[in-house]
């Protein structure tokens, strides 16, 4: 992978291709910082901050990073957390965009 994953084309997957084999998975998870393969199925991340108000300007923006792409995370917002899990429901697994969005979402300042 000789581009920055955070650099390509985040374009949603509308369907019609299949799941990312592992092999792919563990290739592209390989380039992102602390996020992990759940049931081979989902990319999840968990980020600490040091109180709500933090964590919720996070996903605030992770949410506007996520409607500009179309591509929607679930997110976990508490005291002190932001949890994300990406996967691509059209093709009910992981694919390229879900590593592309983990990456840009990653670039999000955090205080």
């Amino acid at each position: 992978m000789s581009t920055d994953l955070a650099d390509q084309a985040c374009e949603p997957c509308r369907g019609g291709a299949p799941a990312m084999l592992s092999a792919d998975m563990e290739a592209y998870l390989a380039e992102l910082d602390g996020w992990s393969i759940i049931d081979g199925h989902h990319l999840f991340k968990h980020y600490p901050f040091p109180d709500f108000v933090s964590a919720l300007t996070f996903t605030n923006t992770v949410g506007e990073l996520a409607e500009s792409v179309g591509h929607h995370p679930d997110i976990l917002v508490g005291w002190g957390k932001a949890e994300i899990t990406l996967w691509t429901h059209a093709v009910d697994g992981l694919h390229l965009a879900d590593f592309i969005l983990a990456a840009r979402i990653d670039r999000i300042p955090r205080s």
